[in-house]
């Protein structure tokens, strides 16, 4: 199980955890895995906390980040995060604002007091995500930075690389994978359309090899429905160096998820995801709602282009936060199809354990059914 990308890293086990909740990094990291942690959502301030608490709780055991800047966005090009931002907003359509208004209206949401509940998120761009990638290689243990939807910008690879650290993205397709091979980045996350949160159509089995082969020398990590280790097996048996989890960790005892999110997570099935533009402005693998309903009807407006989108449904979402009635009416909710597996609580450590051990069962079936030499 020792990959050359776990030796490069220095990691026991070659799964990768994408998380939003530093205690599930620093669960994993010291478990033996590696801990990535989703940077999309954190101010710098934030951010700069969160770095601080798992660098003080992981020893030297190193970790990643993972940040989002799409190839094509609105607005891209203007770095200055103030600038960007009231460009942005005054490129939000007031029909669209209304509109948004009024999908929270008719979900019986009282028209509160929404100071705060504005368009003023500036997520998923450079001038975000740039400040983000200068505060995490001031951190020794990040050893890692993951772009989520493209291949980063040359200078950001640079900056990255000359620091001595990795940097990759993910893709959805060898085309998108060879852009990335184009681009010196140093490994790529191949998510098949079951994933969670952003991701393309095609299947994991039909994608995971594909990319290998683009890839060549450069290290692949398997993502998209992987929770267990049998699942595991079958992306290195394939040609990965690695696994790519998300959902899974959503609902470990270490989550920072709310107990209403958990109960509807261990509650779903794999049919309950949708990939959807409505939230983000790109797909989406997530749990459907009205929301994503209503948006993604026919018969509604298309959803605006990132990260519009987003800065519209922020300000929704905050509304609807605010007079507690979110649940399954306007929840983000990115989860991927292996939702279906998530049925019980779990420390992080024990579900990583849970998969190595579950990995070398397979292993030991695997060698059981080769041919013996007579």
């Amino acid at each position: 199980m020792q990959t050359d990308l776990c030796k490069k890293l220095g990691i026991e086990f070659p799964i990768f955890a994408f998380t939003h909740c530093r205690d599930v990094v620093a669960a994993v990291t010291n478990a033996g895995g590696f801990g990535v942690l989703g940077a999309v959502g954190f101010s710098v301030e934030q951010l700069a906390m969160e770095l601080d608490w798992i660098d003080q709780h992981v020893g030297d055991k190193p970790y990643g980040i993972d940040i989002i800047i799409p190839n094509k966005y609105s607005g891209q090009g203007e770095t200055d995060p103030e600038k960007l931002k009231q460009q942005l907003i005054a490129a939000i359509p007031q029909s669209y604002r209304d509109y948004a208004d009024n999908i929270i209206d008719d979900m019986g949401i009282a028209d509160i007091d929404d100071q705060g509940a504005d368009y003023n998120a500036l997520t998923m761009t450079e001038a975000s995500s740039g400040p983000q990638i200068d505060l995490a290689l001031q951190h020794p243990n990040v050893k890692l930075i993951a772009n989520a939807l493209g291949t980063p910008p040359a200078h950001i690879i640079k900056q990255v690389q000359d620091s001595g650290r990795m940097i990759g993205a993910l893709c959805g397709s060898p085309r998108h994978a060879q852009k990335h091979v184009e681009a010196g980045l140093d490994f790529i996350v191949a998510q098949g359309g079951e994933g969670g949160g952003h991701t393309g159509e095609i299947g994991s089995v039909v994608l995971w090899p594909d990319v290998v082969d683009v890839a060549g020398d450069i290290p692949v990590i398997a993502a998209g429905g992987i929770g267990c280790g049998r699942q595991m097996h079958a992306a290195l048996s394939l040609g990965a160096q690695g696994v790519w989890t998300g959902s899974i960790w959503l609902t470990v005892a270490e989550s920072a998820v709310s107990d209403e999110d958990i109960e509807t997570l261990l509650n779903s099935q794999s049919a309950d995801t949708v990939r959807s533009k409505s939230f983000t402005g790109k797909h989406v693998r997530m749990i459907r709602n009205q929301w994503t309903e209503i948006w993604d009807s026919p018969e509604t407006l298309d959803p605006l282009a990132s990260p519009l989108q987003m800065m519209l449904a922020r300000r929704s979402l905050t509304r609807a936060r605010k007079a507690g009635k979110v649940g399954q009416a306007a929840a983000f909710s990115p989860a991927g199809q292996i939702v279906s597996r998530m049925t019980r609580r779990l420390g992080a450590r024990e579900l990583l354990m849970e998969i190595v051990e579950e990995y070398l069962d397979t292993q030991e079936q695997m060698n059981s059914i080769m041919p013996t030499e007579e």
